[in-house]
Formats: structure tokens, C-alpha cells, sequence
């Protein structure tokens, strides 16, 4: 069997030939539109500096009108208070705490396991490897982690947040009696 080239095919060349050039137009036709000339535009009024007397949007709610101006708070605002700064502290230890201990075990866990082989592998019992005892316990470790959370959030944090939500309830009531 022996194959023969096409005879309809012209034969490869290479190089291959360049493409065909277009030669470009003789002349140019005008654009059918006018050309604009720029010009430097003329200087614009400023805008009215007050604030027009009638509601701009529909949804606007009217403007007080007031003789005098707020009353200044007796005291400071609720944002300012140094309970919520001990709250703040309060929660974040509690959070630091509960999140080391998981984490924490986890970590010592991940360590054993990379670089302490030998310990991981050794038997604690019968049959029983100290790296699976260990995993097993993980479980634990977290339920005590959480349980440790919300007993240091009884105890801590929601006395001194029940604290700063009665005196936010009062001072609700001392403005709106005003």
C-alpha cells in the first residue's frame, strides 16, 4: 500500500507566502456631519447656600421646630459608661478562656503527633494506642470548654450586662418623662 500525495493540493511551501497588501484609498471623503469646535464653556451661577423651605423628598419628615435646643444629658451617654468597658472584658476573657482550652488541646494534640511518634503509638492499654486515647478525649475538652463558657457567662458576664440593661430601662423612662 503505498500513499500517494493529492494532486489537487498545491505543494507546501516554506516559508509560507505573505498575505496580499490592500493598497490604501486615494482619497478621503469628508465626514457626513459637521466638525464641532470646542469652546470654553460659560461660567455657571453658584448654588443657593441655604436649604430650600419646603421638604425636598416626600418621605422627609417635617424639622422640629424647637425654641430652645436639646437638653444636655445628665449623664454620660450609655456608650461612654465603664460598665460596658468592664463588660467588654469581662466577655473577652471569657472567650479567650473557653477558646484556649479547645484550641489549645488541639494544638498540643496536632505537636504530639508531628514530633512525639513514638509517644503517639505507644500503648496506653491492651490494644490501645495513647494517640487514639488522646483524640477520644477531644471531645470532652470541648464539652468542658463550653461548659466552662457558659458557667463564667452565668456568672461574670450576665450579672454585669442584666446590670447596664436595668439602668439603660431606667433612663428610658427618665427621658420619656421629660
Amino acid at each position: 500500500m503505498s500513499y500517494e500525495p493529492l494532486s489537487s493540493h498545491p505543494p507546501y511551501q516554506y516559508p509560507p507566502p505573505a498575505p496580499p497588501r490592500y493598497a490604501a484609498p486615494r482619497h478621503q471623503a469628508p465626514p457626513p456631519y459637521p466638525v464641532p469646535q470646542h469652546q470654553a464653556s460659560p461660567p455657571y451661577p453658584v448654588p443657593h447656600p441655604q436649604t430650600p423651605p419646603y421638604a425636598t423628598y416626600p418621605w422627609q419628615p417635617p424639622e422640629p421646630e424647637s425654641e430652645a435646643g436639646p437638653r444636655p444629658p445628665r449623664r454620660s451617654a450609655l456608650g461612654h459608661h465603664s460598665d460596658l468597658r468592664i463588660l467588654r472584658g469581662a466577655y473577652r476573657r471569657q472567650r479567650r478562656v473557653a477558646t484556649l482550652t479547645a484550641l489549645g488541646y488541639f494544638t498540643t494534640f496536632l505537636v504530639l503527633s508531628a514530633f512525639a511518634p513514638s509517644f503517639m503509638t505507644g500503648e496506653v492499654a491492651d490494644g490501645l494506642p495513647t494517640g487514639l486515647l488522646l483524640a477520644l478525649v477531644q471531645l470532652p475538652v470541648t464539652w468542658l470548654a463550653t461548659a466552662l463558657y457558659e458557667y463564667t457567662a452565668r456568672r461574670r458576664v450576665d450579672p454585669i450586662a442584666d446590670r447596664i440593661r436595668k439602668q439603660a430601662e431606667v433612663d428610658a423612662k427618665r427621658e420619656a418623662a421629660r
